[in-house]
């Protein structure tokens, strides 16, 4: 038997040349890029465990398919590393997620073979449906339009509304389930139940295989009892693994398959490309497939920062963050307060309710990836008098938007919604940072907002949202931790307000710019410049006495870490016309935070710069 020759993946024209090799050099390939993919994310962090579970069908997808004619659709994105590797992206590969480097995520204006942007979740098939479509409007009925979802994805309503419609269309849809039991939060809700018993039928299939083997093997009346055993439980096998949902909703339905055997995942797909309706194809794999330690811990090595390959230990760790903070504090509150309950989409241990989900078990709710039921299930439990606490991403708020107005503010439901990764966030890139939930939050009836910027205010903004306040109160703080050199908090107040004798300048912000205002004013005393400081806390709705102090000064530069429309400091600019705003207009690209914060002029040399210049433009 001759050596498999290994391909040299660094000297392949991807992807066209996959399709050359045979499989056991596809196999070979897909060891060479696990190794790519950790010693990557060990040193930039990202999304390891689910990307090491998708190599083999990523590699599939590419031999069976032809990118960038046939268009493949990835839910959330953070899984599509290995496609990133295998569509002439490799020599990038080592800037992924950094500044000027390739997204974490997909980006059509990255690559062509990325076909639809990504980054939140059960999108998928939605866009996959559209672009289907218009291929068959375009009269192509040769290419396909692949969506690739993750599990995590099945507690995503918008995942079903794209079933339903996609089910009953007439194109060259495919979606491929990728299921691995783990997403970020262990799934929840009846669908997982239901993805989780399919997958048994792996083991029907293996016992059946045994059964009929030891029956072959039995003299006499082996083959006569294997023939009324396979009559009587054909109705039964078929009942079993033909009538699924995903048949009932208009789909051709094959699996599941072995996600880690290429010629399995080969022969699946090519399946359903020869099938000239809707798609669905299922596939079992193993989040973390080939790094011990991933494989251990799914869950941790989601989304990771750098750390060490060896012990998979990571080469920092955060003491206390904003969202344990917050999670620690709310558990407190929630031994005195008996009607207080914690709620989740998904993001248990991302938004620090882990805490809390283990003391009070019966009132911790993780609903799924499912933000508009979340926000509608918390108004329900504020009609019974509870007080809901919803914590979630900045950038996930915003997917319910019209519950926030429907089912919460119109009837006066006294909820708190925890804003966590407010503002720029890094890494992750433009469908993550939290630059618009102030925006959206203020156009809402009643609503009032917390922006604290240490540790010791978000937790007396906590108290006042839970305890103090009526109608929704959103308590909005950034990732990472506490950074503060100046001790700026005042127990009492709404806002801090810091006077210099003889300065003519104000200066205003909230958050988690505060502290490098505070040290741009620093820089502005030792160039003679003299300026005040209001730090906001209560940031809506508007302060009158804020006003009124505004209204003393020549001049007035509000500092904001969130889009310009519909920002604080354009309702103080409606008011007062001496405001000069300083936000962000536009998407902000992935990166740094420090390196974002600079570029956006948000800097503690920047901002003062930013004052200097303005003054001598006066």
């Amino acid at each position: 038997m001759s050596e498999i020759k290994k391909p040299d993946i660094y000297k392949m024209n991807l992807p066209a040349d996959l399709k050359k090799l045979s499989t056991a050099q596809c196999e070979e390939l897909c060891g060479d890029i696990r190794k790519i993919l950790i010693d990557t994310v060990s040193k930039n962090g990202g999304h390891l465990a689910s990307n090491l579970g998708t190599v083999e069908l990523t590699m599939a997808i590419h031999r069976v398919f032809e990118s960038p004619k046939d268009k493949i659709v990835w839910d959330v994105g953070h899984q599509a590393y290995t496609h990133k590797i295998l569509t002439g992206r490799l020599k990038e590969f080592k800037t992924l997620r950094q500044e000027n480097g390739i997204s974490g995520f997909c980006r059509p204006d990255e690559s062509v073979h990325d076909a639809f942007i990504s980054g939140h979740s059960s999108t998928s098939v939605s866009a996959a449906l559209g672009i289907a479509t218009a291929m068959k409007l375009s009269g192509d009925k040769t290419h396909h339009a692949i969506a690739v979802v993750g599990d995590g994805a099945s507690t995503g309503g918008e995942l079903y509304e794209g079933l339903n419609n996609a089910g009953k269309s007439d194109t060259n849809i495919i979606v491929i389930l990728n299921y691995n039991e783990m997403s970020i939060s262990k799934n929840v809700g009846g669908m997982a139940k239901y993805l989780s018993s399919m997958r048994t039928k792996e083991s029907y299939q293996r016992t059946k295989g045994r059964v009929e083997k030891m029956l072959d093997k039995t003299p006499v009346i082996g083959k006569p009892v294997k023939n009324a055993v396979r009559n009587s439980k054909n109705a039964v096998k078929n009942m079993i693994l033909h009538s699924t949902m995903f048949e009932d909703l208009g789909f051709h339905y094959i699996g599941p398959i072995d996600g880690h055997n290429l010629e399995e995942l080969e022969q699946g797909l090519m399946a359903a490309k020869a099938v000239n309706k809707p798609v669905f194809v299922h596939v079992n794999t193993i989040k973390g497939k080939g790094y011990a330690p991933a494989e251990a811990n799914p869950g941790e090595f989601h989304g990771v920062g750098s750390f060490e390959i060896k012990t998979g230990n990571p080469d920092v760790v955060l003491s206390d963050s904003f969202s344990s903070i917050m999670g620690k504090e709310l558990c407190e509150m929630g031994e005195k307060n008996k009607r207080l309950c914690a709620v989740t989409a998904a993001m248990k241990y991302g938004t620090g309710l882990q805490y809390f989900a283990k003391r009070f078990p019966e009132r911790f709710f993780d609903v799924g990836i499912a933000e508009e039921h979340a926000v509608t299930f918390c108004a329900g439990l504020a009609s019974m008098n509870y007080v809901p606490v919803f914590a979630v991403y900045s950038s996930f708020l915003q997917r319910s938007y019209d519950q926030l107005i429907h089912d919460m503010a119109i009837g006066g439901c006294h909820a708190v919604i925890c804003v966590d990764r407010a503002g720029i966030v890094g890494d992750d890139g433009e469908t993550h940072q939290g630059i618009f939930d102030v925006s959206f939050l203020t156009s809402v009836p009643n609503m009032r907002i917390y922006s604290p910027s240490n540790y010791d205010e978000l937790r007396l903004c906590l108290h006042k949202a839970v305890e103090d306040d009526s109608g929704i109160c959103a308590v909005r703080y950034p990732r990472g931790r506490d950074q503060s050199l100046y001790d700026t908090s005042d127990p009492v107040s709404t806002y801090v307000y810091r006077h210099i004798e003889g300065a003519k300048v104000l200066l205003v912000t909230y958050g988690r710019l505060a502290n490098d205002l505070f040290t741009a004013i620093e820089i502005l005393r030792n160039r003679d410049i003299k300026c005040d400081i209001i730090k906001l806390v209560n940031i809506f709705p508007i302060d009158n006495e804020v006003v009124d102090i505004m209204s003393a000064y020549d001049a007035v530069l509000f500092f904001e870490e969130a889009y310009y429309c519909g920002s604080i400091s354009e309702k103080y600019a409606s008011i007062c016309p001496n405001v000069a705003q300083f936000a962000i207009d536009g998407f902000v690209k992935h990166g740094k935070c420090d390196v974002l914060l600079d570029e956006l002029g948000f800097s503690a040399e920047k901002m003062a710069d930013t004052v200097e210049g303005f003054l001598k433009d006066e």
